[in-house]
């Protein structure tokens, strides 16, 4: 038995404190025992792309940018688990670390909000939009070429209040994050896939511990969702097959309905101008072949230069 709490490392934002405690309600609620005082302890880490407000994640690094500050605390002892977004965790994790659980995956869809109310389609020719990432400006100027595009960073509540002061006509947010935040209110559409294909694992939470810690692994694994497993399991592995990460617009939805799982993905240039596409429909036990296969066509019709040639 452990003589510190468990403690989980989470960054400070709302949206990920609320996820660190959903993460502690289902450890208690699989083992009671921890509800005891002092048993679990939730530790706040500010983690670069936090510090990073001034320009895009593309711009900063891409992905890791999220994660790297909770992995060192897994290392050093700082912390027993990380809560992560899914769609925040590089394909690749360092030697030592994995990830241990997935718990139920929320809805995967894009939120919009616009000031004038509505859906994209609704938005007149020149209207702003402001939205963080390379996937959602792809994809607003793929269908809607007369709309402009900027950059738009900060947590949830930032966002809002960014719209609100007038610095945007429009912005887009993972509906998972809003329902976890209880701010559904203020959405004016949900974006439908075929509208909006979501991020790789959007809307999915995943727990990192270290690869050697087996009783942690033990207390985790009740709370692990089969089902997002499977579909995050091959949506990672397309992003994977594709070398992926925020530089380029790569977007992904795995759904599972028994047995059969179903993914649709897509690249795009950051213009929404070019588009590659591949569909996949299999059995649930081949979702990492099915996602790699998937990825795998999509590479082999990019140009050589098509990763190189997006924004760094």
């Amino acid at each position: 038995m452990t003589t510190h709490p468990l403690r989980i490392g989470t960054r400070g934002s709302p949206l990920a404190l609320a996820q660190a405690h959903e993460t502690r309600d289902r450890l208690i609620a699989a083992h009671p025992q921890l509800a005891a005082p002092g048993a679990i302890e939730i530790v706040v880490f500010k983690t670069t792309g936090d510090r990073i407000l001034d320009r895009t994640l593309a711009e900063a690094g891409g992905k890791g940018l999220f994660t790297k500050e909770l992995e060192e605390a897994l290392f050093d002892g700082r912390a027993d688990l990380a809560v992560h977004s899914m769609k925040d965790v590089p394909t690749q994790l360092p030697d030592g670390l994995e990830i241990a659980t997935l718990l139920p995956r929320e809805d995967p869809r894009d939120a919009f909000f616009a000031r004038s109310g509505g859906g994209l389609a609704d938005l007149p020719a020149g209207a702003v939009v402001g939205t963080a990432g390379l996937r959602r400006q792809a994809q607003v100027l793929e269908l809607r070429p007369d709309l402009t595009v900027i950059p738009l960073r900060g947590n949830v509540q930032t966002r809002l209040s960014k719209l609100d002061a007038g610095e945007v006509d429009a912005t887009l947010l993972a509906l998972a994050g809003l329902r976890r935040l209880g701010l559904t209110d203020r959405i004016t559409a949900v974006l439908e896939p075929e509208t909006m294909l979501p991020a790789v694992a959007q809307g999915a939470i995943g727990i990192e511990i270290r690869s050697a810690d087996d009783a942690t692994r033990a207390l985790l694994a009740p709370l692990n969702c089969a089902e997002t497993m499977v579909r995050v399991t091959a949506e990672r592995a397309l992003l994977s097959a594709l070398d992926g990460s925020c530089r380029t617009p790569i977007a992904a939805l795995a759904m599972l309905d028994g047995e059969d799982l179903h993914l649709r993905a897509k690249v795009l240039s950051t213009d929404g101008r070019i588009i590659f596409r591949a569909e996949r429909r299999g059995k649930a036990a081949d979702a990492e072949s099915l996602g790699a296969d998937a990825g795998a066509e999509i590479r082999a019709q990019l140009p050589p230069d098509f990763f190189a040639a997006a924004p760094h």
